[in-house]
């Protein structure tokens, strides 16, 4: 049985206060181990059992019936292999007996081997999303839009550059761009942006508030002030070409003062 409690806990003190008694200072003993290891990593419970985060997580730790379980991610346990092959191990995993005396020098070790891999690791990160974010800025809207289909996968790359050119080709005034972190389309005001893609569908959200004036069988929702359209695959899309431009084209002429949408 791992806890007395089926309840997850809130805490570390919760989990650990969950335990038989004379087992609490074993979990105590790797608890304080991994916080001298690493005095800036951040304690919380995450699957519900003891984990620590610095650059993404180090480690886990949970108590058992006649172990302590100990989860320093599959590199965590490759580099320290040899040490830990006298005791029963699973893939990012080992088990330290509660009978025999915790290994707390080779715990540190670990620990700190993670706290420098996840350095090295965040260091990598933001060295390339500060290139990325240069290289993005350098180029054109198109451009921006180009490179964030290219990071799709190529099904779903397909189905957006489908109802891209729908979407462009129903004015010469819709301009494109990434806003909120998406290819948005837009005349004086942003009128269609392309949303997360679930369930295999892929989602346009019309933002004009205009939209809500627009009969239309492929508008969803009750929203007040946005519509929005799925399309399952790119054939879905060609067969709605008309009625999709449609849409844009009356909210295009809503902003220019021309009629309403009907």
């Amino acid at each position: 049985m791992k806890q007395v409690s089926k309840a997850i806990p809130k805490t570390v003190n919760e989990y650990i206060g969950a335990f038989p008694k004379e087992v609490q200072p074993l979990l105590n003993q790797v608890r304080q181990t991994i916080k001298k290891a690493a005095p800036n990593a951040e304690e919380l419970i995450s699957y519900a059992m003891p984990a620590y985060k610095l650059n993404g997580v180090l480690v886990y730790f949970a108590g058992y019936k006649n172990h302590i379980g100990f989860y320093a991610t599959p590199t965590g346990h490759e580099a320290f292999k040899k040490e830990l092959s006298k005791y029963k191990e699973g893939k990012g995993s080992v088990q330290f007996p509660i009978d025999q005396q915790l290994p707390l020098s080779l715990i540190t070790r670990i620990v700190k081997f993670r706290v420098k891999e996840n350095e090295v690791k965040g260091t990598k990160k933001k060295q390339e999303a500060k290139l990325i974010k240069t290289k993005v800025a350098k180029l054109s809207d198109e451009e921006q839009v180009t490179e964030w289909i290219k990071q799709r996968s190529a099904a779903v790359q397909e189905k957006i550059n489908t109802i891209r050119k729908i979407i462009m080709a129903s004015s010469s005034k819709i301009k494109e761009r990434i806003k909120w972190n998406a290819p948005s389309y837009y005349y004086k005001d942003d009128i269609v942006t392309f949303g997360p893609y679930k369930t295999h569908k892929l989602l346009l959200v019309f933002h004009h508030p205009q939209v809500v004036n627009i009969q239309s069988k492929l508008l969803e929702g009750t929203y007040k002030d946005r519509r929005l359209v799925y399309f399952k695959t790119e054939t879905d899309a060609e067969a709605n070409k008309k009625e999709l431009s449609r849409i844009i084209k009356k909210i295009i002429e809503t902003i220019d003062g021309k009629n309403s949408p009907v």
